[in-house]
């Protein structure tokens, strides 16, 4: 296990980057400490293999450096760093038996038979292979080859870091959903530092202590599902994030108000000097009400959505959609057309990013 210290990192592809847009990674500069459980999520194209490749060794960073522990590994190939990874396509060997598959990396490394085959037996059994362990791997199904990758990654014990980049994009949703689970509960168990590479924001949120949500080189926020949900820093976090995401407002602010197409809002904070065209506000459907008149946005429902434990309304407000979730059997009545939004649940942004409000 260890600490990793990504110390003023950066990565451009091209040799001789003139600007911000030349870089696949811009400077992030984070502590991910050590026995923690992170995903990187992001969309495609965004920088997290090429974060993940930086921390394993199979790509060396244009600028700045890698710490496992405070020990320097920038130059360091990946078999140094102790690393185990996992690949988003199977990596197995289709001669050999699944035992074998599984056995290999422990051989490779000296270990005793005694030593090998319980740890093979321990990681087939988490992974419902233990029927299987001697059957040739070139007969199985995509998912199970899969599942053999995971245990590859996993059957060492003395690692550093395990990595995971976007492992079960080939697995049923089923097992997917199993195999999640599986691998927390591994986590919890083991302590050891685990990243995990999704643009999958259920497998991130189910996974991880801490996500780092990616977006366009940039690292626009770590944080717990928690923090994500309730304070995106970037409204990007915010429409990343939560099914459907965040209401993002084009809105003039001036003290504790926003005031947006000829309606006041209360805000629970003040802002100072929000000029310019930029300043939005953010509010998750979750923190949102409907009413027939009175204060609030006027809206237009378009379309009611049931989705089960709830229902996710969309409302149209001078040509902009506001996604209002309602709960199971609350009646919604033909003369609603009114939101509000609970002030204590609002943020500001200003070109992207949250700004701190004082206290009202």
């Amino acid at each position: 296990m260890a600490e990793i210290h990504l110390k003023n990192l950066a990565h451009s592809y091209l040799p001789h980057p003139s600007g911000p847009s030349d870089y696949a990674l811009k400077k992030i500069d984070h502590v991910w400490e050590d026995g923690k459980a992170y995903a990187l999520l992001g969309p495609s194209g965004c920088g997290k293999s090429t974060l993940l490749n930086i921390i394993s060794g199979l790509l060396t960073p244009s600028e700045g450096s890698v710490l496992f522990d405070g020990e320097d590994v920038t130059n360091l190939p990946t078999e140094k760093r102790h690393i185990a990874q996992v690949f988003q396509f199977p990596v197995v060997y289709d001669t050999m038996t699944v035992y074998d598959n599984l056995a290999f990396p422990l051989k490779n490394r000296g270990h005793d038979a005694k030593t090998i085959d319980q740890r093979v037996r321990d990681i087939a059994e988490m992974l419902e292979m233990t029927g299987e362990l001697n059957k040739k791997a070139r007969g199985l199904t995509a998912d199970a080859k899969q599942k053999i990758s995971l245990g590859r990654g996993l059957v060492r014990q003395n690692v550093s870091a395990i990595l995971f980049d976007e492992p079960l994009t080939v697995i049923d949703p089923h097992l997917k959903w199993m195999l999640r689970m599986q691998l927390k509960a591994l986590h919890k168990k083991t302590d050891r530092t685990m990243i995990y590479v999704t643009h999958d924001q259920t497998e991130a949120l189910t996974f991880a202590d801490k996500v780092v949500v990616m977006y366009e080189g940039d690292v626009v926020q770590m944080g717990t599902p928690q923090e994500l949900f309730e304070r995106p820093q970037h409204t990007f976090v915010g429409y990343f994030i939560g099914s459907p995401g965040m209401n993002v407002i084009p809105a003039h602010v001036e003290g504790n108000q926003a005031h947006i197409e000829g309606t006041t809002i209360q805000l629970n904070y003040g802002y100072k000097g929000m000029s310019g065209s930029n300043v939005e506000i953010g509010v998750r459907p979750e923190f949102t009400s409907l009413h027939e008149g009175g204060e609030g946005l006027p809206i237009t429902i378009k379309r009611v959505e049931d989705v089960g434990r709830y229902k996710i309304v969309r409302a149209d407000f001078f040509g902009r959609e506001i996604n209002i979730t309602v709960p199971e059997g609350q009646p919604i009545s033909e003369r609603v057309n009114r939101v509000s939004f609970d002030p204590t649940r609002v943020n500001v942004y200003q070109g992207g990013w949250i700004v701190d409000g004082e206290a009202a």
